[in-house]
């Protein structure tokens, strides 16, 4: 029961997130200055990271339930593909993005940083499941996934931080950090917990 909460509770928020990215680059108007300005100044990479951000969100969750798999192995695959390519993309976009990131050196790093984190973890979920590892390849899109998710955690702390009455100036650079390597943090004590009980529940049969 917990484990569908968590998931639902992920996937309202990825399909919220994903539906403000495609707002974003379908209606100009609802844009927000800061938005508009990263449109104006590098328009090539906003509309790909977004885009692309948005398809990568929005098929993620679909891709983690057990039973969909089960019972549509080949529309999870494409499912798959569709996912890998839009990260790529949007994690080359997210680069570009990155060397002009409002906030300093900080952030163009931390950002930087993710889009080529985001990138190999995708690279490597695609590799391990052309090589048949499938323990492999679900490690690593459970990291890939929670860097996508950075879109969700990005916005979350902002609102924090806005209600707090943290200056945007102040606390955008810590945004370029805080938003994914917490994630990764959190996915890798779960995996590392799970393969804990898994080898206590192997001993003891």
């Amino acid at each position: 029961m917990t484990r569908k909460i968590l998931w639902l509770t992920m996937t309202v928020l990825a399909l919220g997130v994903a539906g403000y990215a495609l707002t974003n680059v379908a209606v100009p108007d609802l844009r927000s200055n800061f938005a508009s300005n990263m449109f104006e100044t590098t328009p090539v990479a906003a509309y790909g990271h977004l885009f692309f951000g948005f398809l990568a969100m929005a098929i993620g969750p679909f891709q983690f339930l057990e039973g969909f798999r089960a019972k549509r192995i080949n529309l999870h695959r494409w499912m798959g593909r569709a996912y890998v390519l839009s990260v790529l993309l949007s994690a080359v976009a997210g680069f570009a993005l990155a060397l002009n990131a409002y906030g300093g050196l900080v952030a163009k790093v931390g950002f930087a940083l993710m889009a080529i984190i985001w990138f190999w973890s995708v690279s490597m979920a695609y590799t391990s499941i052309r090589a048949k590892n499938v323990a492999e390849h679900r490690r690593w899109m459970i990291r890939s996934y929670a860097l996508t998710l950075s879109g969700v955690t990005l916005r979350i702390y902002l609102g924090l931080a806005f209600a707090a009455g943290m200056k945007f100036s102040e606390f955008y650079p810590v945004l370029a950090w805080i938003s994914w390597v917490p994630n990764l943090l959190i996915v890798e004590w779960f995996m590392l917990q799970r393969e804990k009980r898994s080898g206590i529940a192997n001993n003891n049969h």
